[in-house]
Order: structure tokens, then C-alpha cells, then sequence
């Protein structure tokens, strides 16, 4: 079972809070299934763990209520938050890295906010497969937060006619996801 950092859930929350106000913060908890509301409706901790179901359930109903259903403008927004984080001495270590220096970062990174989930880089010239042991078939919708991410962080990194697709998608409930990355 796969566990996230509460930091990303403080995150979430205050870009929910920032774009549509407590309003629709409150709209999506409402909406969550008991177990999740639990969560959400609990002091969150900046450094303690919490379920990825409950994450994911989140990010589904935010979706659906403040984006009709565009799992793409999710990504939109998760390019957003990268953008915030990586502000003042981090944006110099992006600026100045190369694509693949940039992929193993934010995949190093991505492996301090999961708990339960492994991260397996490969690279070719130009391009990068990411395997991901341990999102299950609910978690789905971390594909669109996933490729939000790592496009932010490759065009701030100055990298061409990136392409980004899960070539093994988390949906497809196998024993890994498999993020396709490629650039000039």
C-alpha cells in the first residue's frame, strides 16, 4: 500500500484553497468517501504519511468539480505547484541541469513524498523510461501530476520538444507504470 508525504497534501490543499477559496476546498471534502473526508478533515502534518487512495480520491473529485472532468488540467495546475517549489536556489540547479540531471532529481524527489512506491530510471540519449513499483489501478490519476511535473521542470530546464506519455500506464494494474520521457 502506497503512502504520501504530508506536504503534498498541504500543497494540494493550498492551491485548492488559493484558486477557488474554502468553498470549493469544502465542496471536494464533502464529496470524499468517509475514509478519505477523514483524512482531509484531520490535522494534515507536513511530515507525516498519508494514503495515496486518499490523495488520488481527492484529486478525482477536484477534478471533476472545479475542472469538469479535464484530467489534463490537472497536470496544468501540477505544473504550477512545481513551479512555486522550485523558486530561488532550486530553479538555479534546474536552469543549469541537463534533462537527464533534471530527471533523476525530481525522481529522487518523488521518492521522499512516496512511501511504497519504487522509482527506476533508465536512460538512452535523448530520452528516459521511469518504472513506478506500487501505484495501484485507483491511483491513476497520478500520471496527470506526474507528467505536470516533470514537463515543468524540463522546460525550465531549457529541454526541446519534450514528450512525456505513460507507455505503461498506472490503469492498466501491472506491476509497474512506466513513464516515457523523451527531448532534443
Amino acid at each position: 500500500m502506497a503512502d504520501i508525504k504530508g506536504r503534498v497534501l498541504l500543497d494540494t490543499l493550498a492551491a485548492v484553497r488559493e484558486r477557488g477559496g474554502e468553498q470549493d476546498l469544502s465542496k471536494i471534502i464533502k464529496s470524499l468517501s468517509n475514509e478519505s473526508r477523514k483524512v482531509f478533515e484531520s490535522p494534515i502534518l507536513f511530515s507525516e504519511w498519508y494514503p495515496l487512495d486518499a490523495f488520488a480520491e481527492f484529486l478525482e473529485v477536484d477534478v471533476r468539480e472545479t475542472a469538469n472532468g479535464d484530467r489534463e488540467e490537472l497536470a496544468r495546475r501540477s505544473e504550477k505547484v512545481v513551479g512555486a517549489q522550485l523558486r530561488g536556489v532550486y530553479r538555479i540547479f534546474v536552469r543549469l541541469g541537463s534533462p537527464k540531471f533534471v530527471i533523476t532529481r525530481i525522481s529522487a524527489v518523488h521518492e521522499t513524498y512516496f512511501r511504497g512506491v519504487k522509482i527506476i530510471l533508465e536512460f538512452e540519449p535523448y530520452s528516459a523510461t521511469i518504472k513506478y513499483f506500487g501505484f495501484n489501478q485507483k491511483q491513476n490519476i497520478m500520471e496527470h501530476v506526474i507528467i505536470g511535473f516533470f514537463r515543468k521542470a524540463l522546460a525550465m530546464s531549457g529541454a526541446n520538444r519534450v514528450d512525456l506519455k505513460f507507455a505503461v500506464p498506472i490503469a492498466q494494474a501491472g506491476p509497474y507504470s512506466e513513464l516515457a520521457i523523451s527531448w532534443q
